[in-house]
């Protein structure tokens, strides 16, 4: 169980880095473009351990998937970006494959 409240840290701080990263405008703003740098940094200490129990393949596609899915989701709110029906059908996609590689893993 604890390996996957790792995950979730490591995907909630992937994606918070991913929106600082948008928000910083290329870095244009330095403080949300090193907010956004510190989030990688611990997103990858909440993952690394992760690896040590989850098979690498899986542990990557339930990170990135997820990560995807919200990244998408969050921008639609925070930046106003548009998610077309199809684009929403397939991030439902996602998180499902991303479910069922949860469900069906072991360790």
């Amino acid at each position: 169980m604890q390996v996957w409240i790792l995950l979730g840290f490591a995907i909630a701080f992937e994606v918070a880095g991913t929106l600082f990263l948008k928000a910083s405008n290329g870095f244009e703003n330095i403080g949300l473009g090193m907010a956004a740098i510190g989030g990688y940094m611990v997103s990858f200490w909440f993952f690394a351990p992760v690896l040590k129990v989850l098979p690498a393949g899986v542990a990557y596609a339930i990170w990135a998937g997820v990560g995807i899915s919200m990244v998408a989701i969050l921008s639609f709110f925070l930046f106003k970006q548009s998610l077309s029906a199809a684009q929403m059908v397939f991030i439902g996609l996602i998180l499902t494959g991303a479910v069922g590689l949860n469900l069906t893993t072991t360790h």
